[in-house]
């Protein structure tokens, strides 16, 4: 799986008169970091916007300062913490139902209400949970504090009570070497959404820069190199969809 196969596919949808939307989420953003200066390098140098999901309890202005020089970076909300509350064997959730709903939700409109405060017009009102987990039962109330749709990871439920705008691809090898997935299996993973019949309006990957190492960096260099003008692609600010 080589990224001559996603050039195929794209060049495929633009034969055909196609553009596949493609969205750039990374998580856990607190605070600036060369981390973050290297990843936005990466975005400003090929114009692609970049969906910051921001852990909202211990953020503040150095970041919303920070992120007033790019452009092309936006602002999603990250839970509240980042803190896990399931117990010893369970997946870590933060936004599970280990605790009454009313706390939860009431953290939920706490770092919405702060991430608009602090972030304005680059502001998204997008919920990416903690691990990517939240409890059916808290969806229904979500558009009330303002969400108007929630991201998380893998190909989209269409029963869900609020839109959904995924990520689909991982660059991290989180079970494994806990550093950045070999590019030619990235690239392949990419080219296989493209090419569903069931693909999602938008292709979602997934980052998180504090963690990235040179693998991670010289696959997104090469993934910007060759989508960025590629006319059967866009990378788009994913409060598009819809």
């Amino acid at each position: 799986m080589t990224k001559a196969r996603l050039l195929d596919a794209l060049n495929k949808a633009a034969t055909a008169g196609e553009r596949v939307q493609l969205w750039l989420r990374d998580d856990d953003a607190v605070e600036p970091t060369p981390a973050l200066d290297r990843l936005f390098a990466l975005t400003t140098a090929h114009a692609v916007p970049v969906t910051l999901a921001v852990i909202p309890e211990n953020t503040g202005t150095p970041l919303s300062e920070r992120l007033a020089d790019e452009p092309h970076a936006l602002v999603a909300v990250h839970g509240w913490s980042h803190r896990n509350y399931a117990p010893a064997g369970e997946k870590k959730q933060e936004l599970g139902c280990h605790r009454p709903a009313e706390t939860v939700l009431g953290e939920l409109q706490a770092g919405f209400d702060k991430l608009v405060a602090l972030h304005g017009s680059r502001f998204r009102p997008i919920l990416v949970p903690p691990w990517n987990r939240i409890s059916d039962d808290l969806l229904p109330s979500l558009s009330s504090i303002g969400f108007t749709s929630l991201s998380v990871f893998g190909k989209e439920r269409s029963s869900s009570p609020i839109p959904l705008v995924n990520t689909h691809v991982d660059v991290m090898d989180w079970h494994g070497t806990r550093g950045g997935r070999p590019a030619d299996v990235l690239f392949g993973e990419l080219a296989d959404w493209i090419v569903r019949d069931d693909r999602p309006p938008v292709i979602g990957v997934l980052t998180h820069h504090l963690v990235h190492d040179e693998a991670v960096r010289s696959f997104l260099e090469e993934l910007f190199e060759a989508t960025s003008r590629h006319p059967g692609c866009v990378w788009i600010d994913p409060a598009a969809v819809g």
